[in-house]
């Protein structure tokens, strides 16, 4: 989600609340028959003549089908604003880019690679690796699936190495790293060799 509709939510809500309080004291005060205190201006009784004669007229149909349409649009435009996009849009600029070219890495498969070294440790049974955009940051995502009797202390060295050369290779100051290291319920039970 980026932070323009981020702000823009938390306006919105702001001013949601604030609509919402002031029309609860409103209802709250007329119940108490204390609105003509609180809004000198008010009329003294309601009435739902006009409401009534607005819902039998002709136009109002359309107007209620056009505000549904606008509303769902509205809802439909709200929803897709709040999918998550975690995609880095294309491959990754490296260092030492300037104008007389672009040096650039597919930096996907770049923390794949990272990952598939990573899966050569004692004990792990796969990993997979990716570079995403996380709330604006770029980040080299690894997971790993290890056995349960994984030595924790080896795949932590191997996790430091592998990540220390993941960093080398792509040569970005902004881009961090997230590993995440998932224990299998039980080991995986080895084919029989006959």
């Amino acid at each position: 989600m980026s932070r323009r509709v981020l702000g823009l939510d938390r306006f919105l809500a702001l001013l949601l609340g604030l609509v919402l309080i002031a029309l609860g004291a409103a209802v709250g005060a007329w119940g108490l028959g204390q609105l003509t205190r609180v809004w000198p201006s008010a009329p003294g009784q309601v009435s739902t003549g006009p409401v009534t004669n607005a819902l039998g007229a002709s136009w109002w149909a359309g107007a209620a089908a056009a505000g549904a349409v606008v509303l769902g649009l509205l809802g439909l435009w709200w929803l897709l604003a709040h999918v998550p996009r975690r995609s880095t849009g294309g491959p990754l600029r490296l260092s030492g880019s300037d104008r007389s070219g672009a040096l650039s890495v597919d930096g996907s498969a770049a923390a794949q690679t990272a990952a598939e070294v990573l899966a050569e440790t004692p004990g792990v049974r796969s990993a997979s690796g990716k570079v995403v955009s996380d709330r604006g940051q770029l980040v080299a995502e690894i997971s790993v699936t290890a056995e349960p009797s994984v030595d924790l202390t080896e795949l932590a060295e191997a996790v430091e190495r592998t990540t220390a050369d993941l960093n080398t290779v792509l040569g970005r100051s902004d881009l961090r790293g997230r590993v995440a290291v998932h224990i299998a319920r039980r080991e995986r039970s080895q084919p029989r060799v006959r």
